[in-house]
């Protein structure tokens, strides 16, 4: 358990001080559209703000036992649903790019979709171990959870925001597996939301020029598939090590955003392929001992909380780099820890968090079955 503590939080502050470098460096050449003023180091001041947070709210969650989430499980379900439903209201909600997503407080951006994708775990991993025994019957396993799945995917569908709802549909689906659904009772639903997924992008015509965009990236390159197009060339250009930090060319203007959902093609540009591969490194053992520490965990609700907030780590990371290197169509997700974003790092350190709780408790139950558990010490034979 001490490893896999040690592996996770090394990673993640490996991947917090590249994501702080990297957004100085992508950010710096970047002109306020209002002021016609160079950003500088605003975009670096703020996630270090956001990171410090992030961090409090880490050290927390580690300090406190994670079981105490139970108590609280309906009234984070509660108010995420609330907060999913006011940012809809037209005069609470603000409106970004065709999407409304956010609310503005003081000036800064905060999207209730990332509380919302703590809450729906949550009260995931209590209903997994309060009814752990009538999980294979279809509606204790399906229906009921079903319900409290497709409330929160709904909210957050029609924001639009399809990457955040394809993202916690796997996430909800891997836990409701490990918590006990049948397979034959699991994929007709599953089908049947695919069906309805396909045929929803299909009527929007935003989001089918994307993937009809990836499928011929190169008669779009010039139009809808011009980002994804831009970000190939910056992986392609940085070679095994990079052009230099802060010699990348693509982020003067030709990748959009490409401080929040296509970083990853400025690390590319600037460190290169060895960069790139390490970061996917750090990724695959933030999974591995995430799903460690949730199989160690002293109870099920441990165990589907773990797995649910690992998921949501890993699947994200997935997600954003298949969309930057064009194995998956745009979807807009950020790069955990990386990219530039209070909520959703907020949302990312704070899982952290409650995985090292779940730690802390599961090798605390070790050490009361074991005393010499917690040390390498046996005990040795009393003489006379």
């Amino acid at each position: 358990m001490k490893l896999a503590v040690t592996t996770l939080v090394s990673c993640v502050a490996a991947l917090l001080a590249l994501g702080l470098v990297m957004l100085y460096s992508s950010s710096m050449v970047m002109v306020n559209s209002k002021t016609q003023t160079t950003i500088g180091a605003h975009y670096l001041i703020m996630q270090l703000i956001w990171c410090a947070l992030g961090l409090g709210i880490s050290v927390t969650a580690t300090a406190l036992d994670y079981r105490l989430l139970k108590r609280f499980a309906w009234p984070l379900f509660i108010l995420a649903v609330v907060l999913l439903a006011l940012v809809l209201e037209p005069h609470l909600g603000k409106k970004i790019n065709g999407a409304r997503r956010w609310f503005s407080i003081g000036g800064v951006s905060v999207q209730p979709s990332e509380f919302a994708k703590l809450a729906l775990i949550v009260i995931l991993a209590w209903y997994g171990e309060r009814y752990q025994r009538q999980m294979h019957t279809w509606q204790r396993g399906i229906v009921l959870p079903g319900l409290i799945i497709g409330i929160v995917l709904a909210l957050i569908f029609v924001e639009p925001d399809r990457g955040s709802t394809v993202l916690l549909a796997a996430v909800s689906g891997a836990m409701l597996l490990i918590a006990g659904v049948r397979w034959s009772y699991f994929l007709p639903p599953i089908l049947m939301g695919l069906v309805a997924l396909t045929v929803s992008l299909l009527l929007d015509p935003v989001r089918s020029k994307r993937i009809f965009s990836w499928w011929y990236l190169e008669e779009s390159r010039s139009g809808v598939g011009y980002q994804a197009d831009q970000a190939m060339l910056a992986l392609g250009a940085g070679g095994w090590t990079g052009l230099g930090l802060g010699n990348g060319r693509q982020k003067l203007g030709f990748i959009p955003f490409h401080h929040t959902d296509f970083i990853f093609s400025i690390i590319g540009e600037e460190l290169g392929l060895i960069a790139t591969l390490l970061v996917v490194l750090a990724f695959i053992l933030i999974v591995i001992c995430g799903i460690y520490i949730a199989v160690h965990a002293r109870d099920t609700f441990g165990l589907l909380l773990g797995a649910g907030l690992t998921f949501l780590i890993g699947l994200q990371a997935f997600i954003n780099i298949g969309v930057v290197t064009s194995a998956l169509p745009n979807k807009g997700l950020p790069l955990p820890f990386i990219s530039y974003g209070g909520s959703n790092l907020l949302l990312m350190l704070g899982c952290v968090g409650v995985l090292l709780s779940i730690a802390r408790q599961g090798r605390a139950a070790a050490t009361e079955v074991n005393p010499f558990a917690a040390t390498d010490e046996l005990p040795t034979e009393q003489t006379a």
